[in-house]
């Protein structure tokens, strides 16, 4: 899994604040980063997972 060509995004309700998490698809697998210090790297969990914390969250 590269990070270098890849699309970081981060939620449409951070604004312009850079203290944010930033997410990232590959594939059968979601990166997950902190916007701030991105060069430290990604941790990466299955997109079912991604998808079931998220589904979560929203109730």
């Amino acid at each position: 899994m590269s990070a270098n060509k890849t699309i970081w995004i981060k939620s449409s309700y951070s604004g312009t604040d850079e203290n944010c998490v930033e997410t990232a698809a590959f594939g059968a697998v979601i990166g997950i980063r902190d916007s701030k210090e991105p060069q430290v790297g990604h941790i990466a969990v299955a997109a079912s997972s991604w998808a079931k914390l998220l589904g979560g969250l929203g109730r």
